[in-house]
Parts: C-alpha cells; structure tokens; sequence
C-alpha cells in the first residue's frame, strides 16, 4: 500500500483554512463587497505563500465570493438588484425541492432540532449569529433529502445573500415577521403537509427578497 504523505495533507489543508477564515469575514460583513485583497499582504498575515493563498482565493471565486478583475486583481464580489434576484429564483427552485424530498424522510429529531433553532433565533441579540441560526434552520429542514450536491448548491447560493441578512434584518425590522414565517414552514413539516410547506417556503423567500431588494437599492457600500 501507498504510503501517505501526511506534509502533503497538511498542505492541501491550509488553502481550505484561509477560505473558511476569509469567507467568515464576508459573511459577517467585516469584508464588505468591492473591498480589495491584496494577496501579497493576505499570504503575509496568513503567514502562507502566494500559491497557498491563490488556492484559497480560487475556492471562494467558484462560491461566487470573490472575483479576479484585470489589472485589479482579486476583490469582494458585490450583488446588483438583477444579480441577486436572479440567485434568489434559483434558491426558490432548489430549496423548495429540497424540502419536498426531505418532508418524508423527516424524523423527531431533525424536527427538534429544528425547533431548538427556532427557539435560539428567537431570542438571540447577535446579528452575526442570529444569520448562522438562521442558515442552521434552512440547512436542518433540507438534510433528510440526503443529497449532498443539492445541499453544496443551496450552501453556496445562501452565501452569497446571508451577508446582507445581517443588515437588513435588523435595520428594516423584518426579524418578526421572518421568524413567523420560519414557524409557519415548520409547521407544515410536522404535518408532512408537502404542498403547504413549499408554498410558504416560497412566499418567505419572496419576501426576503423584496426586503433585500429595498436595502441593497439604498446601500451601495456593502
């Protein structure tokens, strides 16, 4: 048998640590979109080399994160009304399939789980964290569907809104009125009521949108 080269996995490991670490930092708006990165200053912060870091940055360009522009080199994606719009339609297509397999296959214990998200978003004050919670919720009412490239898709898609949930839901006092929705949608659940679960699926996901639509229209440095 092969020996395996243990500094070879070591390596391979770093590129997906600095993703994580940079993603975390878009995510939580403390990289705002069109926000420059200099790779020669990241690998030096990291304390990695430059191909280290390039494949790092490559990972969160394929999440649609960032984007290499010419003569500019890499920087935080930004989302236009139409973009975001058009990641909105999709999400709508693959979640509500999602949550259509995944009803059947529902069990007690993804339903508590799902409750105690519930329950945490609920009264959570933090807004970086009330987005986890919220990602949490979704991800919990999809994983019974047990198809992991449907879930990767729905994951990468998440992130490139969940940034913005962090100022919008809070600004515009829409976290009610979302978190009602989400009690609404698991309810259906429970009742392995397909057709009603979807359809409220469908109608918080719009709503969502014409909440993002609002706020990115009047936030162009985010």
């Amino acid at each position: 048998m092969e020996k395996i080269n243990i500094s070879s996995i070591k390596t391979m490991m770093i590129p997906e640590k600095i993703s994580n670490t940079l993603r975390h930092d878009i995510l939580t708006g403390t990289l705002k979109g069109g926000t420059p990165l200099k790779q020669d200053a990241l690998a030096q912060s990291f304390n990695v080399s430059i191909s280290a870091l390039r494949e790092a940055l490559k990972i969160l360009e394929n999440e649609d994160l960032i984007e290499f522009l010419p003569n500019r080199g890499a920087s935080v994606t930004t989302l236009s009304s139409k973009k975001a719009w058009e990641i909105y339609q999709i999400r709508i297509f693959l979640e509500t399939g999602a949550l259509e397999l995944s009803i059947p296959q529902m069990n007690e214990n993804i339903l508590a789980k799902a409750e105690k998200y519930l329950q945490e978003e609920k009264t959570c004050t933090d807004p970086a964290y009330y987005n986890e919670i919220n990602s949490l919720f979704h991800e919990c009412l999809y994983e019974a569907s047990e198809n992991d490239k449907l879930l990767d898709m729905i994951r990468v898609l998440h992130n490139n809104v969940a940034r913005y949930l962090i100022f919008y839901l809070d600004q515009m006092h829409y976290r009610e009125f979302s978190h009602q929705e989400h009690c609404a949608i698991l309810a259906a659940c429970r009742e392995k009521n397909i057709t009603k679960a979807k359809r409220i699926l469908k109608k918080h996901m719009q709503n969502a949108w014409k909440q993002f639509d609002k706020y990115i229209k009047n936030h162009h440095d985010l």
